[in-house]
């Protein structure tokens, strides 16, 4: 099973590196769109569920993909990339590669938001040893959603969907970069 889930991540990288822009050092003139890209995700995640402020106002860190694409045939491949937060500011960036095997099909985009509840989480995610499996449970960004909402092992993950359409019943894993600004 590990053999299995380690090709069908090395094979989802290879799909989500062709979905996605590699990137290779802060580019001045996209900075600012970026920035603009995570806030207006972020209104948009507060917009839809109020109670997700509580994440913002007490987590260590959080990292915003303002969109993730992703696609699949039985292998799929996921790819966004992302600003990373510390205490509100602005202190990286963050590339999100997933790999999955299983009964699935089609293409969607979505956002995600992945909250940090103290330093050593996020510390983890800059030292490139984070990675997120199968048991990482993202919560859809639905009103009061994030009202119940905990963190599991000091990561707390709301995705949005934005369009498309997948059928998936897979398994499978994200792998998150750091570069720092």
């Amino acid at each position: 099973m590990k053999k299995l889930l380690a090709l069908a991540m090395t094979i989802g990288f290879a799909l989500s590196v062709s979905m996605g822009p590699v990137f290779a050092g802060w580019d001045p003139a996209k900075a600012e769109e970026e920035r603009m890209a995570a806030e207006e995700t972020i209104a948009k995640f507060k917009e839809k569920d109020p109670s997700i402020q509580r994440f913002f106002d007490h987590a260590y860190g959080y990292v915003v993909y303002p969109t993730v694409g992703t696609g699949a045939f039985i292998i799929g491949g996921a790819h966004g990339t992302g600003l990373v937060y510390e205490k509100g500011k602005i202190v990286g960036k963050s590339s999100l590669s997933q790999g999955t095997i299983g009964l699935q099909a089609g293409g969607q985009s979505y956002s995600e938001i992945i909250f940090f509840k103290d330093k050593a989480e996020l510390e983890s995610l800059k030292e490139r040893k984070l990675k997120l499996a199968a048991k990482a449970t993202a919560i859809a960004a639905t009103a009061g959603a994030a009202a119940t909402a905990d963190y599991s092992e000091g990561v707390a993950i709301f995705t949005m969907g934005k369009g498309g359409l997948m059928v998936q019943a897979a398994i499978g894993g994200q792998e998150l970069t750091f570069e720092p600004r």
